[in-house]
């Protein structure tokens, strides 16, 4: 007796800051029989595993490897300064990169932001992760400037942030191996891109099925007596020009004698 084989599942990484609740809600809904398995990496381990085929899709930062990934841009992230609430920066709505010229702040190795140069001063050693620059700017010794995500994901009671108006911004994309593009990929980009549950699971319809679709409903059905066009509520037929005015034919049915038997 053979083992059977196991149940398909699809493996969906993510990155510290992307909440991907809401769309594994919509598979687990429409895909019920498929077990959906979030995975959590970092950003910097997150193209590895899409390559190595850890997992078959994920929320990561760009940029990717396009020679490698296709990817779906989702949304750019403002990007704000994480600062103690009693800090002088803090009397502002929003800064700019000049107003940190004279701050230390952080640059910890899992930066998301990709400097050309980093703002600020910089910090004797840099902070092995944004947890670790968290914890710094804590204790006073820097500010830290990371995607609002991130400062969201990190929140302290005694730390808040503020908006950098002229920094770069960090873009969250959908992203999977090209050449690894499964049914089950494509399931998650329709509901990704927020196609209904009947547009063919997410996937294209194929162009057989559309022709057959087309022939089938392509010819027009006489309007029943009594179930004419719908009509606006004007009485005209909707997207029509001149309905004000009614119609010529329907004036001359009206007034048309009846014949005498």
């Amino acid at each position: 007796m053979t083992d059977s084989p196991a149940s398909p599942s699809f493996r969906l990484a993510y990155v510290p800051g992307v909440t991907p609740a809401k769309w594994v809600r919509i598979w687990n809904e429409r895909l019920p029989d498929i077990p959906l398995e979030l995975l959590q990496v970092s950003a910097a381990e997150a193209s590895d595993l899409l390559r190595d085929g850890g997992a078959d899709a994920g929320f990561v930062r760009l940029p990717v490897d396009r020679t490698v990934f296709s990817a779906i841009p989702l949304y750019t992230e403002t990007t704000v300064v994480v600062v103690p609430k009693d800090h002088v920066v803090t009397a502002a709505e929003e800064v700019t990169l000049e107003d940190l010229a004279d701050e230390v702040v952080l640059h910890p190795l899992d930066d998301v932001i990709g400097w050309e140069r980093p703002p600020g001063e910089p910090a004797f050693e840099r902070p092995a992760t944004t947890a670790d620059a968290i914890e710094l700017v804590a204790a006073n010794i820097g500010l830290l400037v990371v995607p609002q995500s991130l400062a969201r994901l990190h929140h302290r009671r005694d730390l808040t942030y503020r908006p950098v108006t002229d920094a770069p911004e960090s873009a969250v994309a959908l992203s999977w191996r090209e050449d690894a593009t499964t049914d089950m990929v494509e399931d998650f980009i329709g509901i990704v891109r927020g196609r209904t549950v009947n547009s063919s699971r997410g996937r294209t319809q194929p162009e057989p099925e559309r022709k057959q679709r087309s022939e089938r409903g392509g010819g027009r059905k006489p309007a029943a007596a009594g179930k004419g066009t719908v009509r606006g509520s004007s009485g005209a037929p909707k997207g029509s020009r001149g309905a004000s005015g009614g119609s010529k034919s329907a004036g001359a049915r009206r007034g048309k004698p009846k014949r005498r038997g």
